[in-house]
Parts: C-alpha cells; structure tokens; sequence
C-alpha cells in the first residue's frame, strides 16, 4: 500500500492527448487544429458502465501485473533524465525535482517554459524519493538555482514569484527568495505542514510593476487567480480522474508509465494505487464539498475563468499569458489525454482560451 500511496502523491499525467480536438463536440470549430484520431488507449468509452471499471480492476490485478512487470523491465532504463543544458558562463542554472504528473511542477514547467528558461529535469521516484535525500523539505516541485551559490527554492507558487522577480528586477536570487519565508503550521487535520509567506507577491519596486502590470487592479488579479488555482482548482483534479473505476484505472496506467517506478512498484501502483484512489477520491468530493457529479463543479471552475478573463482579451494577462494564466493551464494540462479533459473541453468554454497558452508557450521555446 506504501506504494501506491506514493503513486497517489505522485499526482495526475502530463503527456500530450492521443486524440483531442477542439471539434470534439457537436458545434464546436476544428479549423486550424490538427490531430491524429482516435481515443486515448485504455479509457473506457463515454457511458460505459460502472461494472467495467470493476471488471478492469479485478482482471487487471489478477492477470496483468505479470504483463506490467514484463513490459516495465526495459522501459524503466528509458526513463533517463533530460540532459543538462550548456548555459554560458554566469548563466542562471536551474534543476527541477519533479514528478512529471503532479500539477504544481506543471505549474513550475509551464512558467519556465514560456520564459524559455533553460533547466534540467530530475524525476523522483515517489516511494524512495532517493532524487531528493539531500532536502529536508520532502514535497515537489524543488528548484535548485545556480549563479556562484547554490540555492533551494521550495513550493511552486514560491518558485514561480521568486523567478519572475528575478527576470523583473535583476536582484540576486539569493536575497528575492529571503522574501518567501518558511512558517510552520498546522493543517485541519492536526499535521504540522511548512507554507511560505507573500508566495504570490512579487518584490518589485513602483517602476518594475508599472513596466509589468497595467495597474494596481491587475496586479491584484493576476494573484487572486493563482491563489484560486492552488486553493480550489488543484482539488477538483482528483475526484474528477479518480471518479469512476474505470477513470482510477485509467489514470493509473499513464501515472505509472510517466513516473519513475520501479518494476514492482509500477506493478502494485496501478492496480493497487487505482482502487484506493477510486475510493479516496469519493472522500475529498465530501471534504471539498463538491456536488455529487464532480464534473459540473469541474465545468463551473472553468467556466468561473473563462468569464474572469473575458471576451475582450486573449489571456488575464492581455496580449500574453500572466502568471495566473500559466499556473490555470499547468493545472489542467495534467488531465490531457483522460476521460475528464475530453469532458471538459466538450462541455466548456475554456478549449480557445487553453490552445492560445499551449501556442504561446511552444513560440516562446521556438517549437511553433
């Protein structure tokens, strides 16, 4: 069970959808979109019913760990880590300590990205968390930054504030990330958790702010939207991917196949990890409040954003994604590909507004 608890920890994928169009619906455009056909594999078909997820769930641990084992054999010497990058000298060099399904590293991903910052990628494995024996601070994403001393930023919204600062101002990291200071405190369930102070303020002088920000409202904003991506939007992830057998086995698979486990450990993940997951994600709909079909919660969120951002404007940020526009779209992004993702950009508005931050993000690293 320990490792499918590490699986769950691990969080959601992140990998491209097979088969996602924006045309995926009745009365929906696909003019300009490309994608090759077909379903993602291994989801269970619109409707199907609740018997066959039991039935995938059963069959597969019975017969299919074997295969599993088998199969993860080569495919765990694949999963090699992105080579450092050759930065000049005096360079900003980034790490990133990442599993790649969790939505806060999308969040970290997605913002480094569009910046085209250069930054190699560690995956942790999330039942030995070896990649990580060096910190004290045992969550993901952790950034490590080099420019002469060695620095560990911890928390996604942290890594996200602390950096932009830094492209903003030009001051030394060493002394932004002073800014984003550790408190620790205790959670509603009585467990002493580490937050960090001002994580979405970014320390800028009046000129810096009026060179980024188009007024004090949008300024606000732009943290209000994070803070909502963090405090509300990450806890509809779960319940809508866990949300059916068939969904938690689902998930599971790609959760395994992006992550770094182990032969056995992949094995006991995807069988073990999707029945408990499918049973806790029916104790955070309660904890969360959410309505019995998750899904409208799911489609009022995004609807929520879509509205915030508006007719008048491609992105919150105007011309260009914002910070709350990157860490909305890094949240998201790790359904791609899953039942829920085809749910949502069928039955919301948010599919033209997710495409103009997928593109803007493949310009800035020139890959368009």
């Amino acid at each position: 069970m320990a490792v499918a608890v590490a699986a769950v920890r691990a969080g959601w994928r992140y990998a491209r959808p097979v088969g996602w169009k924006l045309g995926c619906c009745p009365g929906q455009s696909r003019a300009g979109l490309s994608g090759a056909a077909g379903r993602w594999p291994g989801a269970a078909p619109k409707g199907a019913p609740r018997l066959l997820g039991v039935a995938a769930l059963a069959l597969g641990g019975a017969l299919g760990i074997g295969h599993t084992v088998r199969g993860r054999l080569k495919s765990q010497e694949q999963l090699a880590k992105q080579a450092p990058p050759e930065l000049a000298e005096g360079r900003l060099q980034l790490t990133l300590y990442q599993y790649k399904t969790c939505p806060f590293c999308s969040k970290v991903r997605a913002f480094l990205d569009f910046h085209a910052l250069p930054y190699e990628v560690v995956e942790v494995n999330p039942v030995r968390k070896q990649e990580i024996k060096f910190s004290s601070y045992r969550k993901v994403p952790i950034l490590l930054a080099q420019e002469g001393e060695l620095l560990q930023l911890n928390d996604s919204s942290v890594i996200i504030s602390a950096l932009k600062t830094y492209l903003m101002s030009g001051k030394n990291l060493e002394e932004i990330v002073s800014f984003y200071p550790p408190i620790k405190t205790v959670n509603d369930q009585g467990k002493e958790v580490t937050e960090f102070g001002n994580k979405y303020w970014l320390m800028l002088n009046e000129k810096e702010s009026r060179r980024l920000y188009n007024g004090k409202e949008a300024r606000t904003e732009e943290m209000k939207w994070r803070q909502w991506a963090d405090d509300w939007l990450v806890h509809l992830i779960s319940p809508n991917v866990y949300r059916t057998p068939a969904e938690a086995l689902a998930s599971f698979d790609y959760i395994v196949h992006e992550g770094k486990f182990g032969v056995v450990e992949g094995a006991v993940a995807k069988y073990v990890g999707a029945a408990a997951m499918f049973i806790i994600s029916k104790r955070l709909k309660s904890r969360h409040h959410l309505q019995d079909d998750v899904r409208e919660d799911l489609y009022q969120a995004v609807n929520k954003w879509v509205a915030a951002v508006g007719k008048d404007r491609p992105f919150m940020g105007g011309k260009e994604p914002n910070l709350a526009d990157l860490a909305v779209y890094g949240v998201l992004r790790v359904m791609e590909g899953l039942e829920a993702f085809e749910d949502m950009m069928c039955h919301t508005r948010i599919g033209p507004w997710y495409l103009r931050v997928e593109k803007a993000i493949a310009e800035a690293q020139g890959n368009y």
